[in-house]
């Protein structure tokens, strides 16, 4: 289903532009208007300087339409989820725009148990939307706005899920790379709590993202990976600008992608459960097969976007599930990314092994990744997917649950069409660069062929 404002996690914008008062207080009204039991909603917001504006108009347009809105302030985006389920409220939004540049914002729309709501739900919003189809109350009938601060709650809930005692006693050290954004007000507490000694480097609240920027790619974590050496920490950390992924560097320094320390969450919760479920996007590293097939589990694919995730493990009954940009879905905390989860567990795991963290990342496989785009007319897609269908080759196996992931014996190719964009997005893994180099002209060939052939 097609979707105009929706993207993959909520709507998000430049300030100014597609996110401006009319457009916010809208947007709300509509999902006020598509609430079925008319509250409570929730809300939070991340450190953008455009946040409290953009809050107060959401609060605004809840409040005309007599619902009630609980304020739970400056927060990542985590505790909102964690927020609504416990509160028993009907809706949440989320202020952010996770891991985009400071000039944008936006909001997630959270559902009553905590999981963004569905594509349904989101199509429903943006026809409410559209056709003007919502409405306020007249007169005096606005219902109160409360604030509240559930960040002890919150912390004490991941506190009962990890081993504290090991933890405390295995005097681990960490450094925790904030990102200027709201993962600065949880993770070194919790980590303090956990008796793990914290080095904090951008854990002051800044809308601007000076210290690094929002997103935490391995490239622009050099400050925590040279912290890490001098201060001989055993891990590093690292959140986007709405906390709930998280980026891990080791005891050497190295920062790694998240791949591999969701393979190592993977092996680590996993072996020691009976329910040996794995839930992950089709994007992700065969570094996951590699995991689930040693310790004797199943891994459940779905389409790419956290959301498909959280449902999936729902629906399934899974207590895990991860995605290579560092979201860890912790189904007995809750089955949505969290960076503030994945931090303690990661203590948990460190306090409770006999090896340094760079040692149990290298246990697993390397492979290599390799990215690319070509334009293709929104119109064709359709035809180009089918085209790519009827003329592959040689395949392993074929997975078409979002695009088309082609495993080969040498390695993996997946081809999507973008959702918001006139390209056909291409990634290769294999178990070395050459492969995955001759793994991606053969994709790109296979993409251009079927454009050139359904363009005539």
């Amino acid at each position: 289903m097609k979707r105009k404002y929706f993207g993959t996690n909520g709507i998000r914008g430049v300030v100014g532009e597609q996110i401006n008062d009319t457009f916010i207080s809208q947007i709300s009204a509509s999902i006020a208007s598509c609430m079925i039991d008319k509250g409570p909603m929730i809300i939070g917001s991340d450190s953008r300087k455009s946040s409290p504006k953009l809050k107060d108009i959401i609060t605004a347009s809840f409040q005309a339409q007599g619902i009630e809105v609980i304020d739970i302030g400056v927060v990542p985006t985590p505790l909102v989820q964690f927020a609504v389920p416990i509160l028993r409220a009907e809706t949440g939004i989320m202020v952010t725009a996770s891991h985009n540049p400071p000039e944008f914002n936006g909001i997630k729309v959270i559902d009553c148990d905590g999981i963004e709501i569905s594509i349904q739900k989101q199509i429903q919003i943006e026809k409410t939307f559209e056709n003007e189809d919502f409405s306020v109350i007249q007169g005096n009938e606005k219902q109160k706005s409360t604030r509240m601060d559930l960040s002890r709650e919150y912390i004490d809930q991941i506190l009962s899920l990890v081993d504290v005692e090991s933890i405390q006693k295995a005097k681990l050290s960490a450094v925790v790379d904030g990102g200027n954004g709201v993962g600065s007000l949880i993770t070194p507490y919790l980590l303090r709590e956990l008796g793990v000694k914290v080095t904090s480097v951008n854990c002051q609240l800044d809308g601007n993202f000076p210290g690094r920027g929002v997103e935490p790619t391995p490239e622009k974590l050099t400050t925590i990976s040279n912290i890490s050496s001098n201060v001989g920490a055993d891990f590093s950390i690292a959140h986007d600008g709405d906390a709930d992924r998280a980026i891990f560097g080791d005891n050497a320094g190295e920062v790694h992608f998240g791949d591999k320390s969701i393979a190592l969450f993977e092996k680590w919760i996993l072996s020691q459960s009976s329910n040996k479920k794995f839930v992950t996007p089709i994007s992700s590293s065969s570094i996951m097969v590699d995991v689930i097939e040693e310790i004797g589990g199943e891994i459940i694919w779905t389409p790419v976007g956290c959301i498909y995730v959280s449902r999936m493990m729902i629906e399934k009954n899974c207590i895990l599930g991860g995605e290579e940009n560092g979201g860890l879905f912790y189904g007995p905390h809750q089955s949505v990314r969290d960076g503030m989860m994945a931090a303690a567990l990661m203590a948990e795991i460190l306090a409770n092994s006999d090896k340094k963290l760079n040692k149990l990342l290298d246990e697993f496989p390397k492979y290599f990744q390799k990215k690319t785009k070509i334009k293709c007319p929104n119109t064709i897609k359709e035809e180009v997917m089918n085209h790519i269908l009827s003329n592959i080759e040689q395949a392993e196996d074929i997975i078409t649950i979002d695009g088309i992931k082609l495993f080969f014996l040498d390695g993996w190719t997946l081809i999507r069409p973008s959702g918001t964009e006139p390209i056909f997005r291409i990634f290769v893994e294999s178990s070395t660069s050459e492969k995955a180099e001759s793994l991606m002209k053969r994709g790109i060939n296979l993409v251009s062929e079927a454009i050139q052939s359904v363009s005539g």
